[in-house]
């Protein structure tokens, strides 16, 4: 049937956010929608931190429903999809663009694009780019969190599988090996970018009047921490105790153990954009670290997405929250320790708005179906 195979290229270009993304698609595609999948990969490695069944010494596997490639270089000759997914505008390998372009009934190309709250994300959603020289057209595809944008990522029974975790408290944090917070402990996630203000916000947490435990996987985060504190004094499985903050150094997570932390925490600080979708989901308060570029780009998408989500809290929480993120992101230790104690108080209006935020994103079809749907129109 035409439209049953797609083809996804992932160019991996840092931090595992573009290939987290490209994995949670491929797997969707082919789970809930029974399509033939390849993901075409250029690091192996990076897949293999979130899938950990991956062997990077194969050109080829099926894992997980998908059948995984080595996106190398020279690309092999192969059949052309009759859906291409081009994530994040990586450039397709010139010989499968010839071969698209050979075919009779044409492929529908997609540039699955960034996510973005901005307003012209409506305006540009499904527009059609037309190859100078080549008898092909692309069709941009941007996610997004509301009417006339993709939507998000979102499996069919993710927030039944939230629930149920966030029923049984003490059996989520067995599952991933960790012990439950103590009576009157606060548990954070930490997964963020290097930030200068993360050592201030650290003591900020251990000379205040919260019982906090800090849990921070492997990662940038937790290099930073472990320099903070002195390297030995923080390994992976290891904790520290600072008066009230407690430090726990975390494996890395696979995908499906990271969601169950996201949905155990009381509070999540995320990072760019494929842990930021997993957080809104999580329903739990949370802080977003903008993925930050050199031309100040990502100012204006921190703001839009803080006006959206924002907008429906009442006004001393939507102040506290703007606030600490802004400050958070400009990487200001001493205005984000600052901002830090009236983001605290304001948590019970942030966790009943999170839960509330999460439910008006079901109300939007997800990132696959539409996706899916789009194709076969162009088909």
């Amino acid at each position: 049937m035409r439209g049953n195979t797609w083809d996804i290229f992932c160019n991996v270009v840092d931090n595992f956010g573009d290939v987290g993304v490209c994995w949670r698609l491929a797997r969707q595609l082919a789970a809930e929608h029974d399509l033939t999948v390849r993901l075409w990969v250029d690091d192996l490695y990076s897949l293999r931190r979130l899938c950990p069944e991956i062997d990077v010494s194969l050109d080829e596997q099926a894992q997980r429903g998908v059948r995984v490639c080595r996106w190398a270089t020279p690309f092999p000759q192969v059949e052309v999809a009759d859906v291409v997914v081009e994530a994040f505008a990586c450039e397709l390998p010139d010989s499968y663009l010839a071969a698209m372009a050979a075919r009779s009934a044409k492929p529908a190309w997609i540039n699955l694009e960034y996510l973005s709250a901005e307003d012209w994300v409506s305006r540009c959603h499904g527009l059609a780019s037309p190859h100078p020289s080549l008898a092909l057209t692309k069709y941009f595809f941007f996610p997004g969190f509301g009417p006339g944008s993709g939507g998000l990522l979102r499996e069919a029974d993710l927030v039944e599988r939230r629930d149920a975790c966030q029923a049984r408290p003490a059996a989520a944090w067995h599952d991933l090996g960790l012990p439950p917070p103590d009576p009157g402990e606060t548990s954070v996630s930490m997964f963020c970018y290097e930030n200068p203000a993360l050592p201030r916000l650290l003591h900020a947490w251990a000379e205040g009047g919260t019982r906090l435990r800090c849990l921070i996987p492997e990662g940038k985060a937790l290099q930073q921490v472990a320099a903070i504190l002195g390297d030995s004094l923080l390994q992976i499985g290891g904790r520290v105790r600072r008066d009230n903050l407690t430090l726990c150094a975390l494996p890395f997570f696979s995908q499906e153990n990271y969601d169950r932390l996201l949905w155990s925490c009381d509070l999540n600080f995320v990072r760019g954009e494929d842990s930021l979708v997993r957080a809104q989901w999580a329903a739990r308060p949370l802080v977003w670290h903008i993925y930050p570029q050199g031309d100040d780009a990502h100012s204006a998408k921190l703001e839009a997405f803080l006006a959206l989500y924002c907008e429906r809290l009442p006004l001393q929480a939507a102040s506290a929250c703007r606030d600490f993120w802004m400050s958070w992101n400009r990487g200001d230790g001493g205005a984000a320790a600052t901002a830090w104690p009236a983001f605290w108080r304001v948590q019970s209006d942030l966790r009943a708005h999170a839960r509330a935020w999460s439910e008006q994103l079901s109300g939007h079809a997800d990132m696959v179906r539409q996706l899916v749907l789009f194709c076969k129109t162009l088909l």
